[in-house]
């Protein structure tokens, strides 16, 4: 007989505090306030760019974003973050936005909606 017993542990759930329906409206005005945003050298917007990595909008309504720029040398990289910023807190019911750039995975045009491909005449 063993002096150890096996534990089960119960499976982690997590729950957010906000009702679905309200995630996805945020979600979706996000999305819209993203695409306002536009790279003042590259007629196409942000989101549509592939610039945007990830959209997190926490229980307290609290929005992190991790995005990139299409290279480490942007012009618009001290604008850019503050004007994604300024257009998600603009979203209705919107906490504390806060933006992160990462490089990881790098961005290359493969990123890009077939929408940016046609703004950018790359087909």
């Amino acid at each position: 007989m063993s002096d150890t017993a096996e534990v089960k542990i119960p499976e982690m759930q997590t729950v957010s505090a906000l009702d679905p329906a309200e995630t996805e409206r945020m979600g979706t005005e996000i999305v819209a306030a993203l695409k306002t945003v536009f790279d003042p050298e590259i007629p196409a917007d942000i989101y549509e760019l592939g610039l945007i990595y990830k959209v997190d909008i926490k229980d307290d309504r609290g929005i992190d974003i991790d995005m990139t720029l299409t290279t480490p040398n942007c012009p618009a990289a001290e604008e850019l973050p503050t004007m994604v910023e300024n257009a998600v807190a603009s979203v209705p019911g919107a906490g504390i936005v806060k933006v992160n750039i990462v490089w990881e995975p790098t961005w290359t045009p493969d990123r890009m909606s077939d929408e940016a491909r046609l703004v950018l005449n790359m087909w």
